[in-house]
């Protein structure tokens, strides 16, 4: 239990410190909305609409695993993540390596600039 909880904080501080790296809303929101396509095969930005993924309306700000109806794997409920644009641009680039044990079957974006337009796509798309 202690080491779970000491991936789940370590992540975290991942997280935190990936998001003062660079400000990821830096991208091309056009670019990232063709990048989403790919996402869109599990997530929506409409409200309510969740799929094999939760809905992303309302995803800047909120809190990780927090979507009514949708059975979040308990890594990613106990992640403690509010999803900004860092945050969010930190778990695209390796899902596993910031919520380990989470269910979301992506292996990542490696590519920065894909991360950010995709990353200014969501925080436009999703409010």
């Amino acid at each position: 239990m202690r080491s779970n909880s000491v991936r789940i904080l370590s992540a975290v501080l991942l997280l935190t410190a990936a998001g003062l790296a660079a400000p990821a809303s830096a991208g091309d929101a056009a670019r990232g909305e063709q990048k989403f396509a790919e996402c869109a095969t599990c997530h929506s930005v409409a409200a309510g609409a969740n799929g094999v993924g939760p809905s992303l309306f309302g995803l800047i700000g909120r809190k990780a695993g927090t979507v009514e109806n949708f059975r979040y794997s308990p890594a990613m409920k106990r992640s403690g993540i509010v999803w900004t644009g860092q945050t969010l641009d930190a778990f695209l680039a390796d899902p596993q390596k910031a919520v380990p044990a989470n269910r979301m079957p992506y292996a990542g974006l490696t590519d920065a600039s894909d991360r950010g337009d995709l990353v200014s796509y969501l925080e436009k798309a999703t409010k």
